[in-house]
């Protein structure tokens, strides 16, 4: 074989050769570029969990971060209410709950008493008692949320007329004005306020025809609450705060867990006077406190 002839042989060698060692490198940096696309596309994914968690961690349902020490699952007293069980293993809980505030005149009353007495309550609010209150009653409300209370909605207008017509639940109308009072309070509370509790005017059990609201609920996994006892402030004839206070120790004796029904409105400064005791009766019976949400 002529020289030439090797030469030219050599030289398509080393030309394929080279294509193969463009081609592996070309793989490489392809490879490698690749890696960096994918890295980076986890790290953005990383991020977006990261941000999506501190996001979570600014929402808070019912209560506010301080506020979660203090409180209880309603689900699992809502269930127990359910089946009239109030028992608890032996261990006393109460949950000193007050509807249809916010008031400027008794609430801030009820929130002193609240403080001196290191306990905290749930507050079930109507919207339009907020709205007429203005600015103070907004306010009292930013308070009990950061004072460690829970809140709870109680509808809008608390016309049982209109969300009861014959006592028949009118779910839409129902829906309608809790989702307006939903509103207003995470336009006082913020964007990040939720509550899952509810409590309807007139409580559950005094309606008909409340399946849809139970379907309701069930869907948006929220829970209607109603009570185990209570200081009849809003039931027969007026009564004084001493009368008052008796009635709420009276249907709550025997019970280990008592969701107790009193109001915080316009007219109920026996309901306030009579809170101290009530407070002190909890106290020397070895009940702790607790708020639900």
């Amino acid at each position: 074989m002529s020289a030439k002839k090797l030469d030219v042989k050599k030289l398509i060698l080393i030309i394929i050769a080279c294509l193969a060692i463009i081609g592996i490198v070309g793989k490489t940096w392809a490879y490698v570029d690749n890696q960096k696309k994918v890295k980076a596309e986890q790290l953005k994914i990383e991020e977006e969990k990261k941000k999506a968690e501190e996001e979570k961690k600014k929402y808070t349902v019912g209560v506010s971060h301080e506020g979660k020490k203090y409180t209880y699952d309603a689900k699992v007293i809502a269930d127990k209410l359910k089946k009239y069980d109030y028992s608890n293993g032996g261990k006393k809980i109460v949950f000193l709950t007050f509807d249809d505030g916010t008031s400027t005149t008794n609430t801030p009353k009820v929130l002193d008493i609240l403080r001196k007495e290191g306990v905290k309550a749930t507050f079930f609010l109507t919207g339009s008692n907020i709205d007429n209150g203005g600015q103070r009653a907004r306010d009292l409300i930013k308070q009990e949320f950061e004072e460690g209370h829970a809140i709870g909605n109680h509808g809008y207008s608390h016309d049982c007329h209109k969300l009861y017509p014959n006592r028949v639940l009118d779910i839409d109308a129902f829906k309608a004005d809790f989702k307006k009072n939903d509103e207003l309070l995470r336009d006082v509370l913020g964007k990040y306020f939720s509550t899952r509790l509810i409590r309807c005017p007139g409580g559950y059990m005094s309606w008909k025809g409340m399946e849809p609201l139970d379907e309701y609920l069930a869907k948006k996994k929220m829970i209607s609450m109603d009570w185990t006892s209570l200081s009849a402030d809003a039931e027969g004839p007026r009564k004084n705060a001493q009368q008052l206070a008796n009635y709420a120790i009276q249907t709550s004796k025997g019970k280990e867990i008592v969701v107790l029904l009193m109001h915080d409105t316009y007219g109920k400064e026996e309901t306030v006077k009579s809170l101290p005791a009530i407070i002190q009766y909890f106290k020397d019976n070895g009940y702790e406190f607790k708020t639900l949400s």
